[in-house]
């Protein structure tokens, strides 16, 4: 035994298990009158954000949830959501953010698969909500979020949000951290199947990825954040907790409206903001009469797909400083940062821009990031040419998908995260990729799986083959192209084929386009997708 190692053991003075609810906590007594919460007409200092998170945590506690359970949410970027992803880990208990897009049956799945014993619910989603709670197998306590800003909705739950932390009294909640590799929240993601994954988050993952997001956008107690970014993605790709890292105020957020966003951005000053690259285009493309500035250039965090050059120079324009991360739902959100160089000022606009799309160097807090070869798991070369696939490795890699030990152990092999997507290394080691290996659309920043479309497409009693590729487009990035072959002759039209997917899917999943006619195939009977994107970025 080293010397080092000889009566120096971890003990409760000099190893904690990190968790980022120690951030509320912090910031409310260091700055217990910072304002932190802004919604509407509704204001929260940090003292009373700590307050109420507490008291979330109290009330859930009284009702048997603790360390281990599962507490969902479907809601938009409201106080609510900020609180719950501070009170359902400070109990130990397991936040899962649900995806408002998404359709009753994949949120019942949801539901049965990640064992939700409580749902918190906004009122604007009930139709779907109650349509889901009528599939599931057994009943589960639900509360509903009761916002004024909501349009419509009924309100389905045992009582409303409010009520709900009256109920905890005064009583201080049950601390249920203990281990930084305890689970802390539960995210879905569309993989090679229909059937949705369940990535699980750690608390040390979601602790260093905040605190990453911190340094990266140059968050502080001045900064303040408009939540133009669902918090349901990645925990808002954990802004949820590095704004509270910081110190800084959070704007709320129901709905991306570029009108509203611009009397916000004048309102409050607005200092950081994210979002998809389709939240840039309307950004860009709306009426110049809309446009409100900051008192100093917005810093404005971007990832999915690349946004083009004119988009980026689009925004500059009108007051951004745009940064393209990277990332998955499996890496909690942004893995690498596209970090400007110092010569970058003195290139033509589209060459900065170009270099601005790329996905850039790992994040502070992962260890690496490269492109590599997957049978050999050798780095390429750094010659912008060699391709290879982008893979990841560090401390904000989730714990592994929930039931599915054979996806987790397939996407770790080699003791690194296998992305799917495929790219180059420039000599600066600079990242780009260059397609998705497995298909993947990625539309308005929401993965699509290409086999879950195709799934209801060949339902249709009118379709002999299909396949779905990812089609460009201006507004969404992508959007999913439906190739058809119909048992018979003017079987059915495009339209009654998109009405027939939006049916039985969330709609943004739904083909946009519909070509009918033969598929391509190699010698063995397997369609060449391939051949069918070409043909789809060719559609007028």
């Amino acid at each position: 035994m080293s010397i080092f190692e000889q009566d120096l053991d971890k003990s409760e003075a000099n190893h904690l298990a990190l968790s980022p609810v120690s951030f509320l906590q912090r910031a409310a007594a260091v700055r217990p009158d910072q304002l932190a919460v802004v919604h509407g007409e509704r204001r929260y200092t940090y003292a009373r954000f700590w307050q109420r998170s507490r008291q979330l945590a109290s009330a859930l506690n009284a009702r048997g949830i603790g360390r281990g359970d599962c507490v969902a949410i479907m809601a938009t970027n409201t106080p609510e959501m900020l609180e719950a992803h501070n009170a359902v880990p400070l109990i130990g208990a397991v936040l899962n953010s649900l995806n408002i897009r998404l359709d009753a049956a994949t949120l019942a799945f949801i539901l049965e698969h990640g064992e939700a014993k409580a749902l918190i619910t906004d009122r604007e989603f009930s139709p779907v909500i109650s349509e889901a709670l009528v599939k599931l197998a057994k009943p589960l306590l639900v509360i509903d979020i009761d916002d004024v800003l909501a349009e419509g909705g009924e309100l389905l739950g045992e009582m409303d949000y409010e009520t709900f932390l009256k109920t905890a009294a005064d009583t201080e909640p049950r601390i249920g951290i203990s281990d930084e590799w305890q689970a802390i929240s539960l995210l879905y993601t569309s993989g090679t199947t229909g059937n949705p994954k369940g990535c699980v988050y750690h608390h040390r993952g979601a602790y260093l990825n905040a605190l990453g997001n911190l340094c990266t956008m140059g968050l502080s107690h001045t900064s303040r954040y408009l939540w133009t970014l669902p918090m349901f993605h990645c925990d808002g790709w954990t802004f949820t907790w590095a704004v509270t890292a910081a110190m800084g105020t959070h704007l709320c957020l129901r709905k991306v409206d570029p009108a509203l966003i611009f009397q916000l951005i004048e309102a409050h000053d607005v200092t950081h903001m994210c979002g998809a690259p389709i939240v840039l285009n309307m950004l860009a493309n709306s009426p110049a009469e809309l446009h409100r500035r900051a008192s100093k250039p917005i810093e404005l965090a971007t990832g999915g797909a690349a946004p083009p050059s004119a988009v980026i120079e689009a925004m500059e324009a009108i007051g951004f400083n745009v940064t393209h991360l990277y990332g998955l739902t499996e890496t909690y959100g942004p893995a690498t940062v596209c970090i400007p160089q110092d010569d970058w000022p003195t290139l033509a606009p589209e060459q900065r821009s170009a270099r601005m799309a790329r996905q850039g160097v790992h994040y502070i807090t992962l260890e690496d990031a490269a492109i590599m070869q997957a049978e050999s798991m050798n780095a390429v070369p750094h010659d912008a040419s060699s391709i290879g696939e982008l893979m990841i490795r560090g401390n904000t890699v989730m714990k592994g998908y929930l039931k599915n030990p054979e996806a987790t152990r397939s996407a770790f092999a080699g003791g690194w995260f296998h992305t799917g997507d495929l790219g180059v290394q420039h000599a600066d080691g600079y990242i780009e990729i260059k397609d998705r290996a497995k298909d993947i659309i990625i539309t308005g920043g929401e993965n699509v799986s290409t086999l879950e479309i195709e799934e209801v497409l060949y339902r249709h009693p009118a379709v002999l083959e299909a396949a779905v590729v990812a089609r460009p487009d201006e507004t969404w990035g992508e959007t999913p192209c439906a190739f058809v072959t119909l048992r018979q002759p003017d079987g059915a039209t495009e339209q009654e084929i998109i009405d027939y997917c939006r049916a039985r899917m969330a709609h943004f999943k739904a083909p946009r386009s519909v070509v009918f006619g033969s598929l391509p195939k190699t010698s063995t009977g397997k369609i060449q997708k391939f051949a069918l994107r070409e043909r789809a970025a060719g559609l007028a």
